[in-house]
């Protein structure tokens, strides 16, 4: 990346704080910390950040509230730390918009990992070269610019999409028709492999479903598999690029 990216770091624990700004300065990021939701407040004030790490467990306002109203006026990534075991903690997070997640106590290389994964989606949008394929498609009379990452419905209502649910509606329109597992799904979105009892992938297709289907539980533009994965029943057809 040309830009250095901007993190915020946002747990409690003052050591987690301090190693984790220490690891990722060592790995050329900026990083900025602080200590619960208000400090986390200010500092999305002052400047621009490229991507939230956000623990679960804060002082007052906790991680998935946070999450939620982060959710009503940004689109930053956001990576929540949950404690080990807490499956149902995570489930919640991904439902209220975070875009991965990590129990605790983790490897900070594994942290990394993530992040640059979510950083290179996100860079992938920001400069467009010349001659690219198209970015518009019109697909069951909705409406997606995967430039600038917004999605409209039939009446041209802009719906707000969390980055996970647009990743993997991206992913949709990139392979229209064609069934893909969760394992595929969850590469293509995340960059890495599903663990044995990884959800992300459901919970961020639920979500998707309820803001797109007319009926979520019998969905009709993206249709389950049995026993096989999901896929785009609708045929995107490209738009113009608008100038």
């Amino acid at each position: 990346m040309e830009r250095t990216p901007h993190i915020l770091v946002v747990d409690d624990d003052r050591e987690i704080r301090d190693l984790l700004a220490r690891f990722l300065r060592k790995h050329e990021f900026r990083v900025d910390v602080a200590a619960d939701g208000k400090d986390m407040d200010r500092q999305l004030a002052l400047g621009h950040f490229d991507l939230i790490v956000l623990d679960l467990m804060l002082p007052g306002e906790d991680g998935l509230a946070i999450c939620r109203r982060l959710r009503t006026s940004h689109n930053i990534p956001i990576i929540m730390l949950t404690a080990l075991g807490d499956e149902a903690d995570r489930i919640v997070g991904l439902e209220v918009g975070a875009d991965d997640y990590l129990p605790k106590p983790f490897n900070p290389r594994e942290l990394l990992a993530r992040m640059r994964a979510v950083l290179r989606r996100a860079e992938s949008f920001s400069a467009p070269e010349d001659g690219r394929k198209c970015t518009r498609y019109r697909f069951a009379d909705w409406t997606i610019d995967l430039a600038a990452r917004e999605l409209r419905d039939p009446a041209e209502v802009m719906i707000p999409l969390t980055s996970g649910e647009f990743d993997l509606l991206e992913c949709f329109i990139n392979h229209p028709q064609k069934i893909l597992n969760r394992d595929q799904l969850l590469d293509l979105t995340k960059g890495r492999s599903a663990g044995p009892f990884d959800r992300s992938v459901d919970v961020q297709l639920s979500r998707l479903r309820r803001k797109i289907e007319v009926d979520a539980k019998n969905p009709r533009i993206i249709k389950t598999v049995r026993n096989g994965g999901y896929y785009l029943a609708a045929t995107p057809s490209e738009l113009a690029d608008e100038n």
